[in-house]
């Protein structure tokens, strides 16, 4: 008999499995007590795809965004345009997600990032939804467009967080939750954090990907 919906998992990429393991997947979900899974857009591919999901299966809801690893090119009106259009098109839409930025030597060029980044708080502003942010070797940048973006005002999740107590805390500052998932399992330092960050300011996620 399966549990009891007690938890949610805010950030999966279950739509980079195949079809036919999603029935498994969800199932396995629900026998854990989860009762509800996003699934985030990393493309405009990737979100039209979270979004069909949702629309098959009660238990997800999907985001829409492009990561900043995926930040190649600035969102131009039309691409603008389309992401506002896969958001609205759909009630499963509950936020924007995956943006935010990442400053790892491979990543794609800064100033992209920032555009995109930028414009899709904007969308996030005039759809009244909330933003889970990725954030790799730019915490202080991210928190501070954030701040510059009025991003507070709509909330949301510091996704994947892997950083200091400080950090954590000017998050939550920031108006966002702060988002553990596998690394709080081997990371002590990690762990520490987790022990001193009030409990209400903090959800979870598998950010599940094969």
């Amino acid at each position: 008999m399966a549990k009891s919906p007690l938890l949610g998992d805010c950030h999966t990429h279950l739509n980079q499995y195949a079809p036919q393991e999603m029935p498994e997947i969800l199932q396995r979900a629900e026998e854990a007590g989860v009762g509800f899974v996003v699934c985030a857009g990393t493309t405009l591919e990737s979100t039209r795809a979270c979004i069909q999901m949702s629309a098959r299966y009660d238990m997800l809801y999907a985001g829409v965004g492009i990561h900043p690893m995926e930040a190649h090119n600035p969102i131009d009106e039309d691409t603008y345009l389309e992401l506002q259009s896969l958001a609205e098109g759909s009630a499963r839409v509950v936020c924007i997600s995956e943006i935010g930025l990442d400053f790892l030597p491979t990543s794609p060029e800064h100033h992209i990032q920032y555009q995109v980044f930028r414009e899709q708080i904007r969308l996030a502003r005039s759809l009244k939804l909330p933003i889970i942010f990725h954030s790799r070797e730019s915490h202080p940048q991210v928190l501070q467009t954030l701040r510059e973006e009025k991003a507070g005002e709509l909330g949301g999740v510091m996704h994947y967080f892997q950083a200091d107590e400080a950090t954590a805390r000017e998050a939550i500052d920031c108006g966002f939750f702060i988002s553990f998932a596998r690394p709080l399992l081997r990371l002590p330092e990690l762990q520490e954090v987790a022990k001193v960050i009030p409990l209400g300011n903090v959800v979870l996620e598998t950010d599940a990907a094969p």
